[in-house]
Formats: structure tokens, sequence, C-alpha cells
């Protein structure tokens, strides 16, 4: 690694100031070139090619520990290692929004008929529903809307979905409207 930085920036500092600021002989970076591959890398090498279709089979989502059941003669922390090295992590699959298993009542009937329109505040609203992930889990916000002011009059958020959800936005509408 240091052999490779010296020769990339060779030709903008001199190259005893960078093998004295790196800790390397001078001699060792003029040998580098002409030096043939060690055992070592080349078995790495071919290693990182297996790792890497092992990897790229499962859709990018495979960490170290599965690639080794695919690649198990490169061991664990080797292999670790060297997708470290290439930048290999492993993609979590995406989440699905959750999953709606809310028994149904009867629907009500459309009151509203699309008409939004409301003659006087605190009688007529307008809800909704909606669903957030967060870092600890989906989140759930319910807010209710007065037809007449155009703003939200009460809302409620809870870690799960349900009537007490909607209740809890509906309670400040309905003392209001006494």
């Amino acid at each position: 690694m240091t052999f490779a930085l010296v020769a990339k920036h060779r030709h903008i500092w001199p190259v005893s100031w960078m093998c004295d600021a790196l800790g390397v002989s001078q001699s060792g970076i003029h040998a580098r070139p002409g030096r043939a591959i060690s055992a070592r890398a080349s078995c790495e090498a071919k290693l990182v090619v297996e790792i890497d279709k092992s990897y790229k089979a499962s859709d990018r989502t495979c960490g170290a520990r599965r690639v080794w059941r695919d690649v198990p003669e490169g061991g664990l922390h080797r292999i670790e290692r060297l997708m470290r090295r290439d930048t290999m992590r492993a993609r979590p699959k995406r989440r699905g929004k959750p999953q709606d298993d809310a028994e149904r009542s009867v629907i009500a009937d459309k009151i509203l008929d699309r008409d939004f329109k409301a003659d006087r505040p605190n009688q007529t609203g307008l809800a909704g529903v909606a669903c957030i992930l967060t870092a600890e889990g989906w989140l759930y916000v319910s807010v209710l809307l007065d037809l007449f002011f155009r703003r939200v009059v009460g809302w409620s958020m809870q870690a799960n979905r349900g009537a007490s959800l909607v209740m809890g936005a509906l309670i400040p509408f309905e003392t209001s409207a006494r």
C-alpha cells in the first residue's frame, strides 16, 4: 500500500521525503517494479474473484459469514478483510410496508360526496392515517382537519394502528364542537 502511494505521488514530492514520512526504505521503493507478485498476493487475487462471484450471486446481500459458507478455503477473517478492502458490504433487504390485517366493519357512506365546503366551524372534518418508518420501527400518525378553517384540529401518534389512534385525533374536535 505504501509503495503504491509513493509511486502514485512521486511526481509531486521527492521520494526521499515520502519514504522518511512513511517510514520505508528508498531501496525498497526502487526495487518494487522488478519484483514478482508474492504467493500470498496471487492467492488473495484468486480468492477475491471467488468472493466477488458469491457476493454478486446473492444480489450483494451476503456478508462475510455467508460468503465464507460458499468459499470456506479462504477462512473467515481473511474473507472479512478482503471484503472490507474491496468495499463489499452486505446490503440489507428492503422492508416492506406493514401488513394491514385489521378486520373491516361495515364501510360508512360517503357523506361529503367530494363536496369539501363547510359553512360553520366544527361541523365537517377530514381524517387521514399515515405510517412512517423510523429507526425503532413503524410509527402511525392520524390527523384530523376542520374543513371550515382548513387546518389541523387534532392529531395522534402511536406505535400501533387501531381505534385508539383515530380516537386520539378525534377528541379535540369533539370537545371544541360542544
